[in-house]
């Protein structure tokens, strides 16, 4: 075979390095996939910041694959979102931040590439990606981000106008970013899955501790990021809500959060009795994001603030209760499992501050008897 002769698949297994299975030869015999493994539509989704919101836009997936049945889906986003986007069925390829992924993605020629995210740096390497059609967000000879479509006008606005933000939009986040990249919104889930393995863990942890199913499981996310350290309740309202809970002898209570969570929780555990400890699972904190959903897909219900956390239990479709402050309720998409809890009558929420002018009235406000009221009266 000579250069001018050589045909490259249309195939999602080539890679020019090696065949695609042992001996055999794509070039002389045909590509050997079905129309799914064709690489149809090439897409680029830039998702980059904040592993809630990396979370919160993986139900774009399935509307994608609903409109380019046929395509080659790849997903840019930082290190450490890479636990959070593993075993995912539609995604071909993911891309880690780095200069290596960068360099390979700018190479590559897309037809569509769909920013998720407002920061320079994403909107900078979306400019450079060679794309017919780019979605989302661009950044401009000024240097300033601007929309790339008329359909990301809604949540460019929404990002630069608080009364809009704050006080008059009704779409959840996942409702919006589909708007932002022309797909129909059916309210598909998140998409997050544990692996077989995972899965045998969970199995493992339940029989270590006796786990009851006559019981009700209450998870606690305790915690939050360090960037908004403000979306967590105190330590003394998660002891006086557990120490409420547990006189109801069908409750459980399992301690859950990541590794910066970990003095809080064991802070929390140590404010009980004994004979209390035993009706509290303190979970572990440092192993990761991936062992942290296996403890976190245990309870039947999780209560969490505005989180990652919050995000996590969403895509284990269990039953949440979660409390807002500085964020806004309006745009978390609970799949109508759960309950939101917010002040009403507080002119300075939502703030979205990192710091608090106002001795934390938000928190102060959380209505913990509702919590209670709402755990008693779950049904399984």
């Amino acid at each position: 075979m000579e250069l001018k002769d050589l045909t490259i698949p249309n195939c999602k297994k080539f890679s020019g390095y090696k065949p695609c299975k042992p001996y055999y030869n794509c070039l002389e015999s045909g590509c050997a996939m079905d129309e799914e493994g064709k690489m149809g539509t090439k897409i680029l989704i830039v998702s980059l910041d904040a592993l809630g919101n990396v979370l919160d836009n993986t139900p774009l997936l399935p509307a994608l694959k609903r409109k380019f049945p046929v395509s080659t889906i790849h997903w840019m986003t930082m290190p450490n979102a890479e636990k959070i986007l593993f075993n995912n069925e539609y995604i071909d390829k993911l891309f880690l931040w780095s200069d290596e992924s960068r360099m390979i993605a700018r190479n590559l020629e897309y037809d569509l590439v769909m920013n998720a995210d407002k920061s320079d740096y994403a909107c900078a390497f979306t400019n450079e990606v060679k794309a017919k059609k780019k979605l989302g967000f661009l950044l401009n000879g000024d240097g300033k981000i601007v929309p790339a479509n008329e359909t990301a006008m809604e949540s460019y606005i929404l990002g630069i106008d608080d009364q809009k933000k704050f006080r008059e939009n009704t779409k959840t986040g996942v409702e919006i970013i589909h708007d932002v990249f022309e797909l129909k919104y059916e309210r598909d889930r998140y998409v997050f899955s544990l692996t077989e393995e995972e899965q045998a863990h969970v199995d493992s942890y339940k029989t270590s501790f006796k786990y009851d199913s006559n019981k009700i499981y209450v998870g606690f996310n305790t915690g939050c990021s360090e960037l908004f350290p403000n979306k967590k309740m105190t330590i003394e309202q998660h002891v006086k809500l557990i120490e409420e809970l547990i006189k109801n002898e069908k409750n459980m209570i399992m301690l859950l959060g990541g590794r910066e969570d970990s003095e809080r929780n064991n802070i929390i555990f140590n404010s009980f009795s004994d004979d209390q400890k035993r009706r509290i699972i303190n979970t572990p904190t440092t192993e990761g994001i991936r062992r942290g959903a296996c403890y976190m897909s245990i309870p039947d219900i999780v209560v969490s603030g505005d989180s990652f956390g919050m995000h996590l239990a969403i895509a284990l479709q269990k039953y949440i209760i979660s409390w807002y402050g500085l964020s806004c309720h309006q745009e978390i998409e609970l799949y109508d499992y759960g309950v939101k809890l917010f002040p009403k009558d507080l002119e300075c929420s939502p703030c979205w501050k990192r710091k608090c002018p106002n001795n934390l009235e938000c928190i102060d406000m959380i209505d913990l008897n509702k919590i209670i009221s709402s755990v008693n009266n779950f049904k399984k």
